[in-house]
């Protein structure tokens, strides 16, 4: 079986990162995380990469200044570098510009702590708890030039609880997003999603529960 090669973005401690990691372990698993960088030089998630022996960079954003272009340069040249088919966000605090979402056309993935389309930008689980909704959750979706706006791989919920704390809700969303994001990498490096439009097809499974994640025990 020939594997995809990914590269795994990062800006903090990596926590999908390592699952990613954990899931590539698999002798049946279609991806290889061939390479982690990061925009902090002092990542976490570097040297958690580097512990389970995978390639690490680090292109330190503050260095180029205003130059969006001069950094995404240097980034575009170490994953060409290294080959790499899938690119894989994970929790990493820059805006793309046009030109390097260009680059990796259904290519590139991010996950988002929210059920796409709501809850677009930052602070998801508090503004979930304020807006009164019943589900929360997470969403697996390939970039586009428009932030939190590309078509939808995967997702997966849970129930938001009465007495839910912001804290207590995100942990439970994150341990969703650990379950999740390897499985939408799966699918993509195996050839079964298909973009059509707006939207994300999924060859060879009619089956909802393919993409779409509700943990045991939750009613």
């Amino acid at each position: 079986m020939s594997r995809k090669r990914v590269a795994v973005l990062i800006s903090g401690r990596g926590s999908n990162m390592a699952a990613l990691i954990d899931a590539a372990n698999a002798a049946d698993y279609p991806a290889a995380i061939a390479l982690v960088v990061s925009n902090v030089p002092n990542a976490g998630g570097l040297a958690t990469a580097a512990k389970a022996g995978i390639a690490t960079a680090t292109i330190d954003h503050t260095t180029y200044g205003k130059d969006r272009a001069a950094f995404e340069r240097a980034l575009q040249d170490v994953l060409v570098q290294n080959r790499i088919d899938l690119v894989c966000l994970a929790g990493f605090m820059r805006l793309l510009t046009p030109w390097f979402v260009g680059q990796w056309p259904n290519r590139m993935l991010n996950i988002h702590p929210a059920l796409l389309p709501s809850f677009k930008g930052l602070d998801t689980h508090r503004r979930a708890l304020e807006a009164g909704v019943k589900l929360h959750g997470a969403t697996v979706h390939f970039v586009v030039p428009e932030m939190d706006s590309g078509p939808i791989i995967a997702q997966g919920a849970v129930p938001v609880r009465d007495d839910d704390t912001e804290a207590a809700l995100a942990a439970r969303v994150l341990a969703v997003e650990h379950r999740l994001y390897p499985l939408a990498l799966r699918l993509v490096a195996e050839g079964r999603v298909t973009v059509d439009g707006s939207r994300c097809r999924i060859g060879g499974s009619p089956d909802p529960d393919t993409v779409l994640l509700v943990p045991a025990g939750h009613p």
